[in-house]
């Protein structure tokens, strides 16, 4: 019931997050990266290190887990 319970606390976190993000205007600064292209790398490299940092804790997840099946 516990991890019900902070599971839905994170998804009302998360889109309460949303809700503020997509109510906020487009700044002056945004246009110039977009017209730039910037944003696009921007938006990769982000895109790359949450990547790598989900694979990370996968495999973390993994080496825990066979010690604690070989304890």
């Amino acid at each position: 019931m516990n991890k019900l319970l902070k599971t839905i606390y994170t998804f009302a976190a998360i889109l309460l997050f949303n809700v503020v993000a997509t109510a906020q205007d487009v700044a002056a600064e945004n246009d110039v990266m977009r017209s730039n292209g910037k944003i696009y790398v921007v938006m990769a490299v982000v895109l790359t290190i949450i990547i790598g940092l989900f694979i990370y804790v996968a495999s973390l997840d993994k080496k825990i887990s066979k010690l604690e099946n070989k304890s």
